[in-house]
């Protein structure tokens, strides 16, 4: 489990969706964006809720492993969303461009 820093409260998270949301935050600050991202959390009782991040440039995250008895939280489908974010952060691909046309000259 990591515990998640974020405005000065510490949020319960799995290892792979802490990692996976910083990796989403690096890439969305080397490209100057901000996107809000929902995360599963563990409440100190043990319930699970939804919270969510606002993550870019200006965002001061930091995960750090914890000891706990709880189970890990896994979200692979919402780890795997988050790595091909990343992807079309860090690699952007758009359409294919159209050629140019040819210009038409006339011969005289």
């Amino acid at each position: 489990m990591r515990a998640i820093l974020y405005g000065g409260e510490e949020f319960l998270t799995g290892d792979d969706i802490a990692d996976a949301l910083l990796a989403y935050g690096r890439a969305l600050g080397e490209d100057e964006r901000a996107e809000i991202i929902e995360i599963p959390v563990r409440e100190q009782d043990g319930t699970v809720v939804s919270a969510k991040f606002l993550i870019g440039p200006a965002s001061q995250i930091v995960a750090k492993a914890i000891s706990s008895s709880a189970p890990e939280l896994k979200d692979p489908e919402l780890v795997r969303h988050l790595q091909v974010l990343t992807r079309g952060v860090e690699s952007p691909s758009g359409p294919p461009l159209d050629p140019p046309e040819t210009p038409e000259y006339e011969l005289g």
